[in-house]
Order: structure tokens, then C-alpha cells, then sequence
């Protein structure tokens, strides 16, 4: 059943979400996951921005038995971009805002859909903002920040041992392969490697997060390319740091170098 249940009013805009699903919980229930939803996405407009669109589809898909707060979820395209969360019912309201999941799909609502050889693009980006919205809004310290980015690398440069061949087609058979550490972390290493590259700019420094702001307000197209998205944010930069650092990472068979003393550069 679909009912609409909140409007998220910030300085910026505000958000109708449509939940699916809510009214199969208990009211106390229904609380705790509004609450969760708002908290979300109070903190994701506090870093990226607020949402172009003005309405969030948001499936809601609760379980009896889960080993984490939210084990699985997912992005749905259409005429509004939104969400599908498969949660434990149980998780209380503080596991849940503590959990990365839902800041993660928040932050794909800010790139169009990529083709399937550039998903290494897409989860990579959503990755890294996911974490910084979590920096950003103190639900994790500096030091863990440093700590989740450096044991993801780590876990994606273990799997690229096993899993061999180019990035991209990597990427395109991820779900078979079971390639997600290399694909995913791959991707968060080229926008480290983008960050600290606009960090060695000259003139006035745009991070990431700027540009993807930037971005949703002015430029998202739904048919946007993988190269059309990252060509966008070049202009937006002033520079050829996402193309030049697309050449060389889309056929790429090493996983990237990122050393502990480039994370440590990594402060917002």
C-alpha cells in the first residue's frame, strides 16, 4: 500500500516521501522508521544539497530476521528516483541511523543510472559520499572515516587478486563474479584520487562533494553517460581530473594505490 506520510521541509527544499509498506508496521514501528527516513535525509541534504525532485518513492521491506539493520537495498528509477530498504523490523532507531545503507542509496540519487560496465563509477562514488555524509554529520569520528575507507581498500585490493581482467568488465559481470570489494573500492579510489587532485589545484578548492552538489542543481540529465556525467563535472572544475583519471581507470587489471598518508589529506 502506498500512503504519503511526511514532508521533509529544510532551508533548501522540501521532500514529499512516499512510503510502501509502512502501514504493515506497528504504529511505534511506523515512528522509528520515519524518524530514521528523516534523520537520513536531513543529513544527506546537509552535505550534497537537497534533492532536485520533490518527491521520494520509498519501499519499505521489513524483515523478522536479519543479521544487520538493514541487510539489502537498492535504487528504482522512474519519473522520481527512489528507494527500496529491506530492514530488521526490530533494529532500533539508533542501529538504524548508525547503519551506512541508507545514506549510500541516498547519495546514487545524486548521479543518473550508468551502464553496467561503469557501476565500478557509480557505487564508488556512492561509497565515498556515503562516508562523508556520516563524517560530515558526526554519526562516525575522523578517525573511523580514515579506518572504514582504509579497510575497504584493503578488502578490494584482496579480491582484485582472485578477480582478474579490466575494471569495466569486471564491473559488468559483478553479481556473477561476486566482484563487489573490487568494484566497489575501485571506484572510491578514483574519487580519492579526484579529491586530492582538486585538493593540488591552484585558485580556490572544490571538492567532490561541491561538484556533485553543483551538479544535481544544474546539470543531472537521466541520460546521462558515465562520460557525459564526469566530462559535466570537469566543466564544473575547471579542469580534466575526472576524464584524464576515467582513461586510466575504466580498463585498468591493478587495483589503485592509495597510501595512508593520502587519506590523511582527506579533511572536509
Amino acid at each position: 500500500m502506498l500512503c504519503v506520510v511526511s514532508l521533509l521541509a529544510t532551508p533548501l527544499k522540501a521532500v514529499e516521501v512516499q512510503y510502501t509498506n509502512l502501514s504493515s508496521l506497528s504504529e511505534s514501528h511506523q515512528q522509528k522508521v520515519e524518524n530514521w527516513i528523516d534523520s537520513g535525509l536531513r543529513s544527506t541534504f546537509k552535505t550534497l544539497g537537497a534533492l532536485k525532485q520533490n518527491v521520494l518513492p520509498v519501499k519499505l521491506q521489513p524483515r523478522y530476521f536479519a543479521l544487520e539493520p538493514v541487510p539489502w537495498a537498492s535504487v528504482k528509477r522512474g519519473k522520481f528516483d527512489g528507494i527500496e530498504l529491506h530492514f530488521h523490523r526490530y533494529a532500533s532507531e539508533s542501529s538504524l541511523i548508525k547503519d551506512w545503507t541508507l545514506y549510500h542509496e541516498l547519495s546514487h540519487l545524486y548521479h543518473p543510472l550508468f551502464d553496467y560496465d561503469y557501476f565500478w563509477l557509480s557505487e564508488g562514488l556512492a561509497t565515498y559520499l556515503q562516508n562523508i555524509i556520516m563524517l560530515d554529520n558526526g554519526i562516525i569520528s575522523y578517525s573511523e572515516f580514515k579506518e572504514r575507507l582504509s579497510a575497504g581498500l584493503k578488502r578490494g585490493r584482496q579480491q582484485s587478486y582472485a578477480i582478474k581482467g579490466p575494471l569495466s568488465e569486471v564491473a559488468n559481470d559483478m553479481w556473477q563474479l561476486g566482484a563487489q570489494q573490487r568494484v566497489y573500492w575501485s571506484g572510491t579510489a578514483f574519487f580519492i584520487e579526484a579529491e586530492l587532485a582538486l585538493k593540488a589545484q591552484t585558485g580556490a578548492y572544490t571538492s567532490v562533494v561541491e561538484l556533485i552538489k553543483q551538479y544535481q542543481q544544474c546539470c543531472k540529465r537521466a541520460n546521462h553517460s558515465a562520460q557525459q556525467f564526469l566530462t559535466t563535472l570537469d566543466k564544473l572544475s575547471k579542469s580534466a581530473i575526472f576524464s584524464t583519471l576515467f582513461n586510466s581507470y575504466a580498463m585498468r587489471q591493478d587495483f589503485p594505490v592509495i597510501t595512508q598518508s593520502q587519506l590523511n589529506l582527506l579533511r572536509f
